[in-house]
């Protein structure tokens, strides 16, 4: 295996045309690999060049440029990979079988996936806890000779970054920027005890949240997922509630405690949202009562299986507002719903979902609305 752009045929600039996003959402202006790709790439092209077998650590790689390109470009062997979405290590699955690359790397949690690591490649995640949460994660289990290459785009990048990877790190150095992008580098771990999960208790709502770093709004109560739960406050059900894409796992919680007769599944395809949710389910007392799986949009349910389900979709895809994602999990919700079933849903106002849900899912009434956000309950038919 070669260090040159091309191993067992396959060619750098090939294998990076050859990447899909699939099965996450496809559009024109979404790509599968960025110019942040490759210039971590570059950056740790050095480092790569010294490491052995299961050496090169790659955490949050979006859809396999980093892991193949490792690969590809650079002879990585038994590359480990941690990565938050499960549509990523899909699209991971299903490019390195385009590109005849299975096999060359394999998944492992986030504790675990830099263990003895002398390079760690990172796509640096939204949020300053999900960069300090990998930080700490990393620090406590690499090499102690290890190179930690965190990139980005320029805009979203702060000082702020710094002091977070310093806090686990001795010494830490920005690149020079290229196509708008930048790494962070990282060396001199200080292992410590991980931060993670932090809670939250709040007074207002009588529950706790607690929350990994990359689980999105943390230990806070979004104010969409605080409007959901204002428009349910009043309702008692039975049967079997479905909270989809769980996050932190609030609305989870919500529900049973409010409906001791309820039987709540929570999915996610975020593994810190799986961890989160779990751990505020026990943290409300819960636990015995909210059954938590990863999946992507309710896939590991069967049709007609639940009763309610309730949804605080994302309307946003990095930096592009694209519908298509609350789109796949209102046609999950219609898939898994009973006849009669509802799907309870909170979206900002502006983008006007209720005749795509009446198309999907059934006959849908207003239960609140304000200028920033729209409650609505759609029936199944």
């Amino acid at each position: 295996m070669g260090r040159s752009g091309r191993v067992d045929g396959v060619d750098a600039a090939e294998l990076f045309d050859s990447l899909r996003r699939a099965p996450d959402v496809e559009s024109p202006e979404l790509v599968a690999v960025d110019a942040t790709d490759r210039l971590l790439l570059d950056e740790a092209a050095a480092a790569l060049a010294l490491c052995g077998p299961g050496e090169v650590a790659v955490v949050d790689d979006s859809y396999g440029a980093l892991t193949l390109g490792a690969v590809a470009v650079h002879g990585a062997s038994d590359v480990r990979v941690a990565q938050d979405l499960l549509v990523g290590e899909r699209a991971l699955t299903r490019n390195a079988e385009r590109a005849g690359l299975t096999g060359t790397y394999r998944q492992l949690p986030l504790a675990e996936v830099a263990a003895g690591a002398r390079v760690v490649l990172v796509q640096a995640p939204k949020s300053l806890d999900g960069l300090r949460e990998i930080a700490e994660s990393v620090a406590a289990v690499a090499a102690p000779d290890v190179s930690v290459f965190v990139g980005g785009r320029v805009k979203h990048m702060t000082h702020a970054m710094n002091d977070v990877l310093g806090a686990s790190f001795d010494d830490v150095s920005a690149t020079l920027a290229r196509q708008k992008s930048r790494v962070l580098v990282a060396r001199g771990p200080r292992p410590g005890t991980s931060s993670f999960p932090r809670s939250q208790h709040h007074t207002d709502l009588g529950l706790t949240v607690c929350a990994h770093g990359s689980a999105f709004a943390g230990t806070k109560v979004d104010i969409g997922t605080r409007a959901l739960l204002d428009a349910l406050s009043g309702e008692t059900r039975e049967g079997t509630a479905l909270d989809l894409g769980s996050g932190t796992g609030l609305l989870a919680a919500a529900l049973a405690t409010r409906s001791p007769g309820l039987a709540v599944l929570a999915v996610d395809q975020s593994a810190a949202a799986v961890a989160s949710t779990a751990a505020t389910a026990r943290a409300n007392g819960v636990a015995e009562r909210v059954r938590v799986v990863r999946d992507d949009a309710a896939d590991s349910l069967p049709d007609g299986s639940v009763d309610l389900v309730v949804c605080n979709p994302p309307f946003h895809v990095g930096a592009a507002v694209v519908t298509t994602a609350a789109d796949r999990l209102f046609a999950a919700a219609a898939r898994v719903l009973r006849p009669g079933g509802e799907l309870w849903t909170v979206y900002n106002s502006a983008l006007r979902y209720k005749a795509a849900l009446g198309r999907t899912v059934g006959p849908t009434r207003v239960v609140r609305q304000t200028p920033k956000f729209t409650v609505t309950a759609s029936t199944r038919r």
